[in-house]
């Protein structure tokens, strides 16, 4: 197993920003809300990129409480997972975010109360997409036309099926009309 350290879309899934709530006063925090040499004061909400979040989350004061709680943020709402729930395909998951699984999986690690419900719905809503991915990289008919919409809205792991699969189907019809 490769390490993520220079893999572009780890990087970038870190540095998307979730809701977040300090539970505690934390001192000299202060300037990531924009108050330079100040204390960041229990209760303030600000959003931080997942990377802080989590090193934030994960710690413990010298007691017991965390010093902040995660929110899930609007990619992963509620709203958003009712729609994928309807119809997955009719979701622009590129608009909600560019990494829209990734997000996800690192936030069944950092939000408890929705873990379960968030990779069941994740999980189908993937194994739905995936399917018209391939049907869409096998005809590029109905890709160019209908399908356009719904492949304008692949976030970046769907992108690259997409394109391996598009790939694969194109160099097995060359090889069928080689063999002939």
């Amino acid at each position: 197993m490769g390490s993520k350290y220079y893999d572009v879309d780890a990087i970038l899934t870190d540095a998307q920003k979730i809701p977040c709530t300090f539970e505690v006063d934390v001192a000299g925090l202060g300037y990531l809300d924009g108050n330079d040499n100040a204390d960041m004061k229990a209760g303030t909400k600000l959003e931080l990129p997942i990377w802080l979040a989590e090193m934030l989350a994960v710690s413990e004061q010298l007691g017991t409480e965390n010093f902040i709680h995660t929110n899930l943020p609007h990619a992963l709402s509620a709203p958003v997972m009712n729609a994928l729930k309807a119809n997955p395909l009719s979701v622009n998951l590129r608009d909600l975010a560019t990494h829209f699984y990734a997000l996800g999986e690192r936030m069944v690690n950092l939000v408890e109360d929705a873990e379960e419900e968030l990779v069941d719905t994740l999980s189908e809503t993937f194994r739905q997409r995936v399917i018209e991915i391939a049907d869409h990289a096998a005809n590029l008919r109905g890709a160019l036309g209908e399908g356009s919409d719904f492949l304008m809205g692949l976030e970046e792991s769907e992108r690259q099926i997409f394109r391996a699969a598009h790939d694969s189907s194109r160099a097995m019809k060359l090889w069928r009309t080689e063999k002939k």
